[in-house]
């Protein structure tokens, strides 16, 4: 097997932890030695043990002489866990490969330099833009300091999201919905405006057959309209946090937060999005999937406040003027200022479409 090979597999074992290692990265690693993986691990949740230390825990005293293959340069600090460059060195391993380096200013090329003065050879970018994706969040916010942000839609081939009527359960088939529970799972934080509140009164939940890491609720409600009867307010699956404008109601707002939410008011008459990102960013939200609808989507336009694009596009015909489209509001005036994206990834779901696109960098920090 290859560098290639067993990166792919490190990959695999990351992947696999998305959604529950925030605010950390997720990272993978394997053990090699005489063509034979002797070690795997994966960092499982921030706070404990990181994927160097479960597979050389694993490959043991065979550790000695070995390769490692690891999905992010290793850590070269003290945080909550002792740094692994040092572990790797300890345990004698002769070659590290390592798919990207970490961003992080406290790592940022000191862990391989670490490994480089021991004497291990070490070999940089095998696998790198796969790696890179699978910690887009954590590169986003440790760069930004604001959250990745996603916005997701579901809608017909004409781009509808529901009938005139506003019938709007179900366009896209179970699959796809599935799929999209996935996403929340995946992300920190989900987040509707009060129109998707008061027409569906959704839990804002990831349901998973196996269970799933339940994301911060966010709401965008200028006046907090929220009933306090509603669906998200009655459980404790997940906190739920409330953005309004700086004059809401004060009784409303106690209200809330005796009902176990948090209410932030903005510091301008209305709801202001790159605030709410900050404030999100302070409190190490990395990532926001952003379910709408469509006034929330067009805001976020509006702002180019995101950073990907996730369309799910089920096979059918709606029509007519007065039936909602994905993204609403103003919209850009000038094509000039329209965002540029990537189409990365498209795929059948079921008998729908899921269309992954990001914007081209340089463009919505």
């Amino acid at each position: 097997m290859t560098d290639t090979n067993y990166m792919e597999l490190a990959l695999q074992m990351a992947e696999s932890t998305q959604g529950q290692t925030s605010p950390n990265p997720v990272v993978g690693a394997i053990v090699v030695k005489n063509g034979k993986v002797i070690g795997m691990g994966a960092h499982l949740q921030a706070g404990h043990e990181h994927a160097e230390v479960h597979a050389l825990s694993m490959a043991g005293a065979q550790a000695d002489g070995a390769t490692i293959y690891i999905t992010l340069e290793p850590c070269s600090h003290f945080g909550l866990t002792p740094p692994c460059a040092n572990l790797i060195i300890e345990k004698n391993i002769k070659r590290a490969v390592i798919a990207t380096y970490d961003p992080n200013p406290d790592v940022a090329g000191q862990g391989v330099k670490r490994l480089e003065q021991a004497g291990i050879e070490v070999t940089t970018g095998v696998e790198k833009e796969q790696a890179d994706w699978l910690n887009r969040h954590f590169f986003h916010y440790i760069q930004t300091r604001k959250p990745y942000v996603t916005l997701k839609t579901a809608a017909s081939l004409d781009g509808k999201t529901s009938t005139y009527s506003g019938e709007s359960q179900w366009i896209t088939g179970e699959e796809a919905r599935e799929d999209s529970h996935v996403l929340r799972h995946q992300h920190d934080a989900i987040l509707v405006g009060i129109g998707t509140v008061l027409q569906d009164d959704p839990t804002l939940t990831a349901r998973l057959k196996n269970g799933a890491s339940q994301p911060t609720r966010i709401v965008l409600d200028h006046h907090l309209k929220i009933p306090l009867t509603a669906n998200m307010l009655q459980d404790d699956e997940a906190p739920v946090w409330i953005f309004c404008a700086k004059d809401a109601d004060k009784d409303k707002l106690k209200s809330l937060e005796e009902s176990g939410a948090s209410v932030f008011p903005s510091s301008t008459p209305y709801v202001n999005i790159n605030e709410i990102l900050q404030i999100l960013g302070s409190k190490k939200v990395l990532s926001v999937y952003v379910e709408g609808g469509a006034a929330i989507h067009g805001s976020f336009l509006e702002n180019q406040a995101f950073q990907e694009m996730i369309c799910y596009i089920a096979p059918k015909l709606i029509g007519g003027k007065a039936a909602p489209s994905v993204i609403g509001g103003q919209g850009i005036a000038s094509i000039m200022e329209v965002p540029n994206l990537n189409i990365r990834s498209v795929e059948n779901i079921g008998d729908d479409i899921k269309i992954i696109a990001t914007v081209k960098r340089g463009e919505n920090a």
